[in-house]
């Protein structure tokens, strides 16, 4: 690592200020999804299947489009053919052709002048369906005989080419060393099955857009999103026009967690717009969020770890099944990536299927494929610490990849902290606090490998000497705050002086998706790159102002200043001095970057959790939690606890209470807040963090991205602490009262 990360002394970074957009978020003058409102504008609703698989014979929209007040009705006929498109798979999950693949699937929408109307005149669309048989499950799905979803599906990434239809959409497999030879040296070898259920994000704010399209075919969009430049190129995709013609802005995001990648009401809203020549407002019902937006997958996992008697492991095995949804692109990769990713192992073998169902086509929740895999691979580490005897942080600390490890998914591990994060687990206070009678306490590691990709950024300097960061990511978690406080470092000048404003797809330079954990390692890079160049203008600006030579000019804490042993007879000139200059030494002052990120650092987590079991219900409670996480440098603390936390709370949801149920025939059966059971501040203790510092050395004040991180650790570590508590190893999730007390009532039997 580098030293000159270590010491150096920052003067903003590290700092908790007040984020910028907060005042207008608490008083609610931010403007989200659905709070635009254009003159004429109509409102739109989607018409969506009752079947989770049918074809679709005949669709008559002829009622609707009688009906007052209507002025449009579309079905998937007003699309470009989905196999003629880019993206196939979203075109057709966008709207359906000739099939739906789950209940919920949009199938036409309408555009009216009111709600009641547009819902009437959906309501009198007749669709003729030919149902058929649902798959429903991995099993179901990969089983002999199944009913196929798709029938041009051939299994990507199969050892050997297939000419039958599948609904294995892809394998994957990594491996290193003779698999069977480390087991055959192991003293000890523990192996177990497990399952975890489709979730849903469980964002506040429900899909929300508005969409206008004029004669010349230019459209703009308006929209709750996770990255409108993806919004941009998805539905240029999908309506096969050039992402030229389409405009989109970023509004406020009251939640996303991966769920906002992608595009649903979209490319609906533009060409309704189109059809009816007016501006079309698209707002999804919490009920719709549910049926018909990405959640996470399912998953099936089998796990096998040998180690020697003193613990040092000599082999490792998964095998993990995901569900895709309707369509292919589950997240095998980073799961299949995740699972083993901390440990040292000699010898493993992973192997994945992405597997289609018909359910929703899943999209990104946050470590997308990581909480699964890797709650199967430390629940299975749990249980071998167990067998032989050991501290479960000694187990880890011993077998803990470091700084020159080789990743299991290829690349050597510069400086990584899990093993600090390993050491303050075992020396925190949670950790050697005495259980109370009936509590039991399990320990999880969580893995990311975080994301670079495309970032751009401009840095204007006001005539005044304040500053405006224009930049092309939505802000989820606080990176306005995140960008300002790099820029003013990088100039020298008080945080207060600088505004960041998230720029629509015409105002900024391309920038990937807020995601991956990405934006404050990359979007910031190109924040202090833009700053940096201001810099080099400033310099040459107060060279050009004091007739000296530019090489004889520093920059210092916001000014301009001769560097020693310069005889001349200047005065020091700040950020402000030069501005209000700028007319006359060359003009307006910006600083621009745009830079595809190399080298984000990875993160590691460690969580602690205490559980106390009701013994006649069931219900486990969780009494403390502790996240432990390695974030590079933070540069707000604040948000980065905020994002520690908010992991903690989701994967705690994930691990006791949230799934999909469905019926027989694929419904989902409890699409809604009082039936899908996230966490409510009644269900969570104060949830304890500490932040390790171990500087990412790829970033210039050693970012490395937090956000993903902290969700994967406390499905295993619930899970653990409920072993602990129970003496039972329950390895399906959620651990819910019913399935608790199912297990507890089969012990004593």
């Amino acid at each position: 690592m580098s030293e000159a990360l270590d010491t150096r002394e920052y003067k903003v970074i590290g700092s908790r200020v007040v984020r910028p957009d907060g005042i207008d978020k608490v008083t609610g003058r931010a403007a989200f999804g659905a709070d635009l409102n254009l003159p004429g504008m109509l409102l739109g609703v989607v018409l969506r299947s009752p079947h989770a698989h049918a074809r679709i014979k005949s669709i008559d929209t002829s009622k609707a489009q009688a009906m007052d007040g209507v002025y449009a009705v579309i079905t998937g006929a007003d699309f470009p053919n989905a196999s003629e498109t880019e993206d196939p798979a979203l075109s057709a999950n966008v709207m359906a052709r000739e099939k739906v693949l789950y209940h919920g699937h949009a199938v036409a929408a309408v555009a009216a002048t009111s709600m009641a109307i547009a819902n009437a005149a959906a309501a009198a669309i007749e669709v003729d369906y030919e149902p058929l048989k649902p798959v429903l499950s991995l099993d179901e799905a990969m089983a002999d005989g199944a009913t196929i979803i798709d029938e041009q599906l051939r299994t990507a990434g199969a050892d050997e080419a297939s000419d039958t239809p599948t609904n294995v959409a892809q394998f994957m497999r990594l491996d290193r060393g003779d698999v069977e030879q480390g087991f055959a040296e192991a003293d000890v070898i523990v192996e177990g099955e497990f399952a975890t259920p489709t979730v849903h994000q469980g964002y506040i704010e429900p899909h929300a857009c508005v969409a206008t399209i004029n004669e010349g075919g230019q459209a703009n969009v308006w929209c709750s999103t996770q990255g409108h430049f993806d919004v941009r190129s998805l539905a240029a995709k999908v309506l096969k026009i050039n992402v030229a013609d389409l405009r989109v802005t970023a509004s406020e995001i009251g939640g996303g967690f991966g769920g906002k990648t992608t595009i649903y009401l979209e490319p609906v809203a533009i060409v309704m717009s189109g059809k009816a020549r007016r501006p079309v407002k698209m707002t999804m019902t919490r009920e719709e969020v549910f049926r018909a937006s990405g959640p996470a997958s399912a998953t099936k996992s089998r796990i096998k770890i040998g180690a020697k008697s003193d613990g040092t492991l000599t082999a490792m095995q998964a095998w993990i099944g995901y569900e895709a949804g309707a369509f292919p692109g589950g997240p095998l990769a980073p799961g299949l990536m995740c699972v083993f990713a901390p440990y040292n192992a000699p010898n493993f073998l992973i192997e994945g299927v992405d597997v289609l169902v018909n359910k929703p086509k899943v999209a990104a929740y946050r470590a997308p494929g990581a909480p699964q895999a890797m709650y199967a691979g430390e629940c299975m580490m749990d249980e071998l610490a167990r067998k032989l005897k050991i501290d479960p942080i000694d187990l880890r600390i011993l077998n803990a990849v470091e700084e020159g490890s080789t990743a299991t998914y290829g690349p050597k591990f510069k400086a990584i902290g899990f093993k600090a994060c390993l050491e303050a687990a075992k020396a925190h206070p949670n950790y050697t606090r005495q259980l109370a009678e009936g509590e039991g306490r399990g320990i999880a590691a969580g893995f990311w490998f975080n994301a670079g990709m495309q970032s751009s950024a401009e840095v204007h300097v006001n005539e005044n000497g304040t500053v405006t960061v224009i930049e092309g990511n939505p802000d989820i978690g606080g990176s306005r705050a995140s960008m300002a406080l790099m820029a003013a470092e990088e100039l020298g000048i008080p945080y207060e002086q600088i505004r960041v404003i998230v720029a629509d797809t015409e105002s900024a330079g391309y920038t990937n998706v807020t995601g991956g954990s990405r934006v404050t390692f990359a979007t910031g890079m190109a924040v202090i790159q833009a700053s940096r160049d201001i810099i080099t203008q400033l310099k040459e600006r107060a060279a050009a102002t004091w007739g000296i030579e530019e090489e004889l000019v520093e920059w210092e804490d916001g000014h301009a200043v001769p560097k020693p042993g310069v005889n001349a007879d200047v005065q020091p000139l700040s950020l402000a001095d030069i501005a209000g200059n700028a007319g006359r030494t060359g003009g307006p002052i910006l600083g621009r970057a745009s830079l595809n990120a190399r080298g984000a650092g990875p993160g590691f987590s460690v969580n602690l959790a205490d559980v106390k079991i009701d013994r006649e219900t069931g219900k486990v409670d969780v009494t403390r939690f502790t996240a432990i996480q390695d974030a590079g440098k933070a540069i707000h603390p604040s948000y980065v606890e905020g994002q520690m936390q908010g992991g903690a709370a989701q994967g705690i949801g994930w691990a006791l209470n949230e799934e999909y149920i469905y019926d027989a025939d694929g419904v989902m059966e409890n699409a809604g807040f009082l039936d899908y059971r996230v966490p409510v501040a009644s269900d969570l203790p104060m949830i304890d963090t500490q932040i390790i510092e171990i500087p990412n050395p790829t970033h210039p004040y050693g970012v490395r991205g937090v956000g993903e991180t902290p969700i994967v650790a406390p499905l295993a570590a619930v899970a653990n602490a409920v072993r602990d508590a129970t003496g039972i190893r329950i390895s399906e999730l959620p651990l819910s009262p019913p399935r608790v007390l199912e297990a507890l009532d089969a012990a004593e039997e």
